[in-house]
């Protein structure tokens, strides 16, 4: 894993451990089991987990399961797959948000006591009423003066289950007038009668985030809780928890601006919706911005981490290119990707000056930037397939491939020359007959004539069958906040962003290619063997890398 280049995270952690040597850097990763972790998802893990690898600490995973109605212990068990492939081991342990309930409980108790909590029978839409506007100051509840002994009575009964979801609430006592929204006597106690994935029926009343969340970090000596700029205005209330249940060791809670990507979504709501909708192949589809979606179309680890360090760390809004992640993952796969044949659209190619029963064997690079990857044989006969774009039989200016009464090199192979055309009743190709210079094998010509066009081809004798995905954006609008009001994302959903070609050629060697294995198709693109379906590739990304070097 990359190392974390030095940014204002670090420059405030210098400065915490100039002040205290003896400090220890803890950091948390604490996401929501309600889906599946995104490319968003990666920058923080990687902030969090790189930030104490870098200080010699600890990193925590810290499901955040306060919230019953929303989560599934398959997206438990999704969220630490990703992190493992990650490499992001949480080295201080695995915890939940629900193994702190109880602690929770008893500091709602202490903040009774104190005085600076109360239970208040406003609902949701008068709570919104009392609060104000950020221009206008809140009012008091009505119930904000209830006494201790009162508010310790009802919390009691609220626990027990003795009043229905939505009815009562307990919210801490700051100041309604405050111009911090947060700060307004926000809720920290709701009622749900609904059975946790892990408490059971145990609970009926579950704390809200901006007060559970402090609670998690000073339990377990979290030093920085490193979060995404949203939570910067609820760092207020972070601190008074802290320092309202009286914490010796307080964490610092600090922000960073989130990764948006064009041409995505990271609304885990929304990305439920297609996945439930069925308008994509499960969380996964290789078209989704999840770590398993990424992870299926072929993106490695080092990739994706690759381009969170190029896309920076800062606090700043900013939108980030996909081609960037497209140009980090082709970067690192024409290094150490093997090259393969294969035809998308496969047309025949007959070489009539060559023996019918012959079968010769020409040895093509595994890699051709890594001569240590050696080289394989691929088989030559006399009918071959060629890919139909390579052929113009009314070509272009300057089109240096197959065309009739040229000439063009067979990739590593022959040169040869498009005699014939030969068509079906319907007017289509049905094969193209050409004649091969046999003298050349793959050498150049000897009279010194020059040709410039090279194209790939296989042996349609010993050509497999294969299903190629291509995959291009979900969305066709670059950035999806831009989206009018009159306007849903589904209005933007790419009805081409998916084409599937069956019956496609391939040498005999992907076709037992391991499932997650990735090659170049040369002349095409980077593809991986997929892993739901069998005799399946996936179009990683295309050979042609538009993004700026200098970026």
């Amino acid at each position: 894993m990359e190392e974390l280049r030095s940014n204002f995270i670090h420059d405030i952690i210098d400065e915490d451990l100039a002040q205290n040597p003896e400090l220890k850097i803890h950091t948390r990763f604490p996401p929501e089991p309600n889906g599946y972790l995104h490319i968003g998802s990666a920058k923080a893990i990687w902030i969090n987990a790189m930030t104490a690898k870098k200080y010699g600490g600890q990193f925590n995973l810290r499901y955040d399961d306060t919230n019953p109605s929303k989560e599934d212990n398959e997206y438990v068990e999704s969220i630490y797959e990703d992190l493992m492939w990650l490499g992001c081991e949480p080295t201080g342990g695995v915890f939940y948000g629900s193994d702190y309930f109880d602690k929770c409980y008893e500091y709602a108790i202490k903040l009774i006591k104190d005085g600076k909590a109360y239970v208040c029978d406003l609902n949701a839409e008068q709570m919104r009423e009392y609060r104000g506007t950020l221009t206008v100051p809140g009012k008091e509840s009505p119930y904000r003066n209830r006494s201790v002994e009162e508010n310790r009575d009802l919390f009691e009964r609220m626990k027990n289950g003795e009043f229905p979801d939505g009815s009562k609430t307990l919210r801490e006592k700051i100041d309604m007038a405050s111009s911090n929204m947060n700060m307004r006597d926000p809720a920290i106690y709701r009622i749900v009668h609904i059975s946790h994935h892990r408490q059971g029926n145990k609970w009926c009343i579950y704390p809200l985030y901006d007060y559970a969340h402090p609670i998690q970090d000073a339990l377990e000596g979290i030093s920085h809780s490193l979060c995404s700029i949203e939570f910067e205005n609820h760092r207020p209330l972070y601190e008074w928890v802290i320092d309202n249940i009286g914490f010796e060791k307080k964490p610092k809670q600090r922000e960073f601006a989130r990764l948006n990507v064009t041409h995505t979504v990271m609304s885990k709501r929304y990305l439920r919706k297609l996945v439930e909708g069925k308008l994509v192949d499960g969380w996964d589809d290789p078209r989704m911005p999840t770590l398993c979606g990424l992870r299926r179309r072929g993106y490695t680890p080092a990739s994706i981490f690759d381009f969170v360090a190029r896309a920076g760390v800062a606090k700043a809004y900013s939108v980030v290119d996909y081609e960037l992640l497209e140009h980090c993952i082709r970067e690192e796969l024409n290094a150490t990707a093997e090259r393969r044949i294969a035809i998308l659209k496969p047309i025949k190619v007959v070489i009539t000056n060559y023996p019918e029963d012959k079968v010769e064997y020409f040895d093509l690079p595994n890699n051709p930037s890594n001569p240590d990857a050696g080289t394989r044989k691929v088989a030559f006969t006399r009918e071959l397939y060629i890919d139909a774009d390579d052929f113009a039989e009314v070509p272009p200016p300057k089109f240096f491939r197959m065309k009739p009464d040229g000439e063009v090199r067979l990739m590593g192979a022959y040169i040869v020359k498009c005699n014939e055309i030969v068509k079906d009743e319907n007017g289509n190709i049905s094969e193209i007959r050409c004649t091969a210079d046999l003298e050349t094998g793959n050498g150049m010509p000897t009279d010194g004539r020059k040709v410039k066009g090279t194209i790939h081809w296989l042996s349609e004798k010993f050509a497999k069958d294969t299903t190629v995905m291509l995959y291009d954006f979900l969305f066709d609008i670059e950035n999806t906040a831009d989206i009018p009001e009159d306007k849903t994302y589904d209005d933007y959903l790419n009805k081409a962003s998916v084409t599937k070609i069956e019956n496609a050629k391939v040498e005999p060697a992907l076709e037992n290619a391991n499932a997650g294995e990735r090659f170049q198709f040369v002349r095409t693109g980077y593809f991986v063997k997929d892993t739901k379906h069998e005799n399946t590739f996936n179009r990683i990304v295309g050979l042609k890398d538009s993004f700026p070097k200098a970026k």
